[in-house]
């Protein structure tokens, strides 16, 4: 079994790659801004696992039209290619946040996309071109959506939240009360690996979350629990914290509006879909294990 993999340098693909070799499938790396890429290709690939994407900046500098043309134009030449070859599964990673940027309640799959960033617009645009082609007798099209995805190795906000509390520094966001959901690098891998090895699961659309959503402040305590040491908790002003957050806008700091958001809005993420799909009660690793798991390794 040979798998096509696109972003195999990324936090995900790095991981995955190894993952899928253990469970006897081989992987061929696909650089998709190589104008040759379809060129490089063999013919006897069995499915396309599609991780590559220009990622959410943070920094709100990057010009819209670089994520239309990496996401959304890039992935659309990706599935015509498939949808030509014998291959018979494609796995599309999009996002939560090609639905929505914020969350009231549980996220679910049938809620209608309102994504606000440039970032969800063209990754909701790449799910819309995949939905709106016909798909071949004996094809299987997967659009995953997952929430935050952490794992050794990862270089994200959790690794920026663990510098901030190794300092000593109490944690000065406690006054928000936020519950999100988390991916765990383990959960993951488990999903795609079933995907791939069972033709029973049907074409669709599917969130992926760990089972549990926790709080920020349960975040820091596990964090801690990870160190060997009780962590400290400080309510200030929420109006105090966002005034920094918006200096931070302004000198281009590492913490700014788009990172408290981050650290402190409410975004649950529904898993029950692709459990019911994979016909389990539960994901594999809890979230406080692999967040364990993933502290640990900082």
């Amino acid at each position: 079994m040979i798998v096509l993999l696109t972003g195999s340098t990324g936090f995900v693909g790095q991981n995955l790659t190894p993952y899928l070799k253990r469970q006897g499938m081989d992987c061929l790396p696909v650089m998709l801004r190589d104008s040759k890429w379809q060129q490089k290709l063999i013919d006897n690939y069995t499915a396309v696992v599609h991780l590559a994407g220009k990622a959410h900046d943070t920094k709100n500098t990057s010009a819209a039209d670089e994520y239309f043309q990496v996401n959304t134009e890039l992935t659309k030449q990706l599935f015509d290619h498939f949808l030509q070859s014998k291959a018979e599964d494609f796995i599309y990673f999009s996002s939560v946040k090609a639905v929505a940027d914020t969350v009231e309640g549980i996220l679910e799959e049938s809620i209608h996309p309102n994504p606000q960033t440039p970032y969800g617009q063209s990754k909701q645009q790449a799910e819309k071109y995949l939905n709106s082609q016909p798909l071949p007798p004996g094809k299987r099209l997967f659009i995953l959506r997952p929430c935050m995805i952490h794992g050794p190795g990862n270089k994200g906000n959790l690794n920026l939240l663990y510098k901030v509390v190794k300092t000593g520094i109490p944690y000065p966001l406690a006054a928000f009360d936020n519950r999100r959901s988390f991916l765990s690098i383990d959960n993951l891998q488990f999903v795609v690996k079933w995907l791939i090895k069972n033709p029973d699961i049907p074409s669709g659309t599917y969130n992926l979350a760990d089972d549990e959503a926790l709080s920020t402040n349960e975040l820091i305590r596990i964090l801690g629990e990870a160190r060997g040491k009780k962590t400290r908790l400080w309510r200030l002003s929420p109006n105090i914290i966002k005034s920094v957050a918006g200096w931070g806008d302004r000198l281009t700091l590492p913490f700014n509006t788009e990172r408290l958001k981050k650290l402190t809005e409410n975004y649950v993420v529904d898993n029950s879909k692709i459990k019911d799909a994979l016909k389990i009660g539960h994901m594999p690793v809890s979230a406080r294990e692999g967040l364990l798991k993933t502290l640990r390794s900082f």
